[in-house]
């Protein structure tokens, strides 16, 4: 984001599934600001489940899982790296597990597996950086970032996606809103 430049948006668009023909919500978001939204997929496919990801997903330490990890583009800028981890029952060979740009998002794909959002909980924290998302967002070692856990279940209570990002604290700012009835 631009300096002094606010960019509010929920979390909400990124875990509904789109309709036919439209865009993934970055996309969309970004395009209606004017801008130009973008990813770029450095890496899918299994891998080993790190022990947070393990907890989180509801399998054993180390057990395969489906990895997609991104970097999300604004203006051709990194803004944020995305690690997306699926069990392999939902991902292995669909489109998830490969690097390819999904048409309407993961989310959209999801859906049509029938894997539809129904509780999402969000986990933030600051912490220091990793090399890869130092390298692929510009920062030094004591630049710290902001960490998002996105954990994504369906009707049944199942958690079928994890997502962990990490943004520039310096440059980014996550805000809530909550309606109390």
């Amino acid at each position: 984001m631009g300096a002094g430049e606010e960019w509010v948006h929920g979390s909400a668009p990124y875990v509904r599934a789109r309709g036919e023909g439209e865009r993934d919500a970055w996309s969309e978001e970004t395009a209606a600001r004017g801008r130009s939204g973008s990813q770029r997929i450095v890496r899918a496919g299994e891998t080993a489940a790190p022990a947070e990801v393990a907890r989180l997903l509801g399998v054993g330490e180390g057990e395969a899982v489906v990895e997609r990890c991104r970097v999300i583009l604004l203006d051709g800028e990194p803004t944020e790296v995305t690690v997306t981890y699926y069990p392999v029952s939902v991902a292995r060979g669909t489109a998830l597990a490969g690097t390819a740009k999904i048409r309407g998002g993961a989310v959209t794909l999801l859906a049509a597996l029938g894997h539809r959002a129904r509780t999402v909980r969000e986990d933030v924290r600051a912490r220091l950086p990793l090399p890869a998302e130092r390298e692929a967002l510009g920062l030094t070692a004591a630049d710290p970032v902001l960490e998002l856990v996105r954990v994504t279940l369906d009707a049944d209570g199942t958690v079928f996606q994890v997502d962990v990002s990490a943004f520039s604290a310096a440059t980014q700012r996550l805000h809530y809103e909550l309606r109390v009835d």
